[in-house]
């Protein structure tokens, strides 16, 4: 049980790094963005299967077919979603919707896959839940006010971003679903030949994606500078770092972390990654959270802490069978 959540919480730290990426590069469209981390996600990947090559060799068709659905839905469209969100919203905002996916997760889990992986009681849940969305509302209170404030304010644009945000809750929804229920089918593979494998299946995904928004910006006339954009290297150097570190060892942390855990419990482990992304954008800013949003991450500290200590029931049908 610790281990699995000590892979979250790397996970979560790796990916917490993908929320400042946009800020950092507000003037690429979002979709350069999520191509580029994942065709450097799918590069990187090319020489670590080639190592692992008799471990991919095992995977038959139906669990390439996987991987590219899990790499389309939970990797491209995800991070065109967020991006897209932090651009036009800020980081904060996105973040906080993002920050519901622990609580839409572990009911969405508990749900689906009871079955399999046991219930976690309501009644011990609830706790957990209840503290994780205080924290989240704390937080979101205090970006709201801090929007609200700012005379250059657009409305719409800011709605875009929530809506664009909403989406990416539901594609990071469906991910760690399918993903935890491969992984729990395949007890016997490793956790770092499937991050692999969905780097592998990611790759040409991302080469026609590239390939595609290239010939539209020129259609377009847009005037931006391709491939890389007016600052290449530090394009190239930045999407290198993500695709290494939060997608490929950031992948193979969830997917260790995956393999321990209740699917339930393993989505309020999500919120790591919501306490990374608020720090290093805390960081950018150059100075401390409010009072009320160290509030915030204290209460979803808190139910973090009390969701490890919850282990699974079998329910009445199997343990009828038993």
């Amino acid at each position: 049980m610790w281990t699995g959540t000590l892979y979250a919480l790397a996970a979560g730290l790796l990916w917490g790094l993908v929320f400042v990426a946009p800020l950092m590069l507000p003037d690429y469209p979002a979709a350069l963005q999520s191509v580029g981390r994942y065709l450097a996600f799918g590069l990187i990947a090319l020489p670590l299967a080639w190592i692992d090559r008799a471990n991919l060799r095992r995977l038959s068709r139906a669990d390439w077919k996987e991987a590219l659905k899990l790499a389309a839905i939970g990797n491209l469209l995800y991070y065109v979603c967020l991006a897209s969100a932090i651009q036009r919203a800020g980081a904060p905002l996105p973040t906080m919707i993002i920050g519901t996916l622990p609580v839409v997760i572990a009911i969405s889990a508990n749900l689906r896959d009871h079955h399999r992986d046991g219930r976690l009681p309501w009644r011990k849940l609830a706790p957990s839940l209840l503290l994780i969305a205080l924290g989240i509302a704390c937080v979101n209170r205090v970006e709201l006010e801090a929007l609200r404030a700012q005379p250059d304010a657009n409305a719409a644009r800011y709605l875009q971003g929530a809506l664009l945000a909403i989406v990416a809750v539901a594609c990071w929804t469906w991910y760690p679903l399918r993903n935890a229920d491969w992984l729990r089918a395949h007890p016997d593979r490793s956790p770092r030949t499937w991050a692999t494998a969905q780097g592998v299946a990611t790759l040409p995904l991302a080469l026609a994606g590239y390939a595609l928004l290239w010939g539209g910006l020129a259609v377009a006339g847009s005037g931006f500078d391709m491939p890389f954009g007016p600052r290449p290297w530090f394009f190239i150097g930045l999407m290198a770092c993500i695709g290494l570190f939060a997608s490929w060892i950031g992948t193979m942390c969830w997917n260790a972390a995956s393999q321990r855990l209740p699917t339930a419990l393993a989505g309020q482990l999500i919120v790591f990654e919501t306490l990374a992304a608020l720090g290093y954008a805390f960081v950018l800013r150059g100075r401390a959270p409010e009072p009320l949003t160290m509030l915030g991450i204290a209460l979803l500290i808190a139910g973090v802490l009390w969701a490890v200590r919850i282990r699974p029931e079998a329910t009445a049908a199997e343990g009828h069978a038993a």
